[in-house]
């Protein structure tokens, strides 16, 4: 099971009333029936803290997680998070974690979670999403996958202990510059019913780019397991010199004929500023008799390079920003090849060709004086998802909103379904439409798309208000719930 971002305000956060809260989940199976975790961090600046008896501090949060099925409540848990004791209120710079586990069977089930700060008077901010158990019997399935913080060997089983470790969640799909690891825990169920109990198989992990799910070589491991009802997985992998963008970590388990026969991904974002790509990585390259050899025009390359930024990992976007720049006619060549070569092996010249078909249309629909259609929100979803089946367009005829777009796409990457994206012109006079608001995985969440649209004529200081009352002619829910 992935683990999901399941609630987003202004970033990847949680808030309820100045409360700031992160949430994230995976699901598990056993011999007695599937369960789900959920991880809860919350910041301690954002919660009040009030005196004890014993003169320290402690904040509390009122915590509210029910699973629903139609109507029905199939699972439910209401009560209180408290932080840890602390002096003062001076240093408040922590989180505090919560971790929950719910037995239900497979099936698909509606989650909503409410919070709220104990010690203020703010009401409880409701957050919901649909979240999937699927383990088929007898066959083989990866449980989630579950970031940790840290872990050490269990002297005596708590909430934390899996498999015989004490696992300390890392609750965020966001690493920052400062982790240079990622821990991670998965388990794999029925291998044994497939290849034999007890025979060789392989398992192996990796990181790929969401965008493109090109693997990453470099952050690729492979390993040989004996085959048991139960097969953990407790790994890590060096991140140090991953670049800043968007990823999945991938598990696999292949039989002894290197045949696929289980496999999870998990989504997340890595922020390192600081990474940089080597140009001797790209110098092995052989380009001769490459198309990339024959493009000997170092602007027209350059441009053709920066027009793959929407599609290109976050090691390739590094190139593109910084190596580029002082890189030779030659090296540029290699990475151009090289990137398309990692695309489709067989025929990357093809790959390219239709490519830059794809950036003349969005250059034509969506270029403005000053961008480049690729360079532009609308040009770079089209790019990196294609053409939208459905295309809401709202260009100065709802007289309380900005102009719009809704797109909908069917499909996204052959692993999400029906997502949607609100572009709008804030200053009514360009073309270029800013991206405002996505529910796809990745993009920008913005629960206050709707307010943030009609700021044109309506404004309000309440963060906590997503919703508008209709105006005459307005026509946004509409068109994001039945796009046309």
């Amino acid at each position: 099971m992935v683990l999901v971002l399941i609630a987003a305000f202004l970033g990847p956060d949680l808030q309820a009333r100045n409360l700031w809260a992160f949430l994230s989940y995976s699901t598990f199976n056993s011999p007695e029936g599937p369960y789900i975790e959920t991880y809860l961090s919350v910041a301690a600046n954002s919660v009040k803290f009030v005196k004890k008896d014993n003169g320290k501090f402690q904040a509390t949060v009122n915590i509210l997680m029910t699973f629903k099925q139609e109507k029905d409540i199939k699972a439910f848990k209401k009560y209180e998070l408290t932080s840890s004791e602390i002096d003062d209120t001076l240093n408040v710079n922590f989180q505090f974690i919560d971790q929950q586990r719910f037995a239900i069977p497979n099936g698909t089930y509606d989650f909503e979670i409410q919070l709220a700060d104990k010690n203020k008077s703010a009401p409880a901010m409701p957050y919901n999403q649909s979240i999937v158990l699927d383990f088929p019997a007898g066959k083989p399935s990866f449980s989630g996958i579950e970031l940790v913080k840290s872990y050490m060997k269990a002297t005596e089983p708590t909430t934390l202990s899996k498999s015989g470790y004490d696992l300390v969640p890392y609750t965020y799909t966001f690493f920052p510059a400062t982790e240079s690891r990622m821990i991670f825990y998965s388990e794999l169920y029925n291998m044994g019913k497939v290849v034999g109990q007890d025979q060789k198989f392989i398992i192996s992990y990796y990181l790929e780019s969401f965008e493109s799910n090109v693997k990453l070589n470099s952050y690729s491991r492979v390993k040989k397991e004996t085959a048991k009802d139960v097969n953990v997985l407790l790994s890590e992998i060096a991140i140090e010199n991953l670049p800043s963008g968007n990823y999945n970590l991938v598990v696999e388990a292949r039989n002894q004929q290197n045949e696929l026969v289980a496999s999870k991904k998990m989504f997340f974002q890595r922020m390192n500023p600081n990474a940089q790509i080597a140009l001797s990585d790209i110098g092995s390259t052989e380009i001769a008799n490459t198309f990339a050899e024959k493009i000997t025009n170092a602007d027209s390359l350059k441009e053709f390079i920066n027009s793959t930024y929407p599609v290109a990992n976050g090691l390739e976007k590094a190139f593109i920003r910084e190596a580029q720049k002082k890189a030779d006619l030659k090296t540029m060549q290699q990475f151009f090849y090289s990137f398309w070569t990692s695309r489709d092996q067989k025929s990357p010249e093809l790959a390219w060709n239709y490519y830059k078909e794809q950036v003349h249309k969005v250059q034509v629909n969506f270029g403005t004086p000053v961008k480049k259609g690729y360079q532009t929100d609308r040009g770079r979803v089209y790019l990196q998802y294609g053409p939208p089946n459905t295309r809401s367009d709202q260009q100065n005829m709802e007289p309380s909103n900005y102009p719009y777009e809704i797109w909908q796409y069917y499909s996204l990457n052959n692993n999400q379904r029906n997502r949607k994206f609100v572009f709008y012109s804030p200053d009514m006079v360009t073309s270029d439409f800013i991206l405002l608001h996505s529910d796809a995985t990745g993009e920008i969440n913005n629960p206050r798309w709707k307010i943030d649209l009609r700021n044109r004529i309506y404004t309000t200081l309440d963060l906590q208000d997503t919703q508008v009352i209709n105006s005459w002619g307005d026509m946004q829910n509409d068109y994001w719930e039945l796009p046309n």
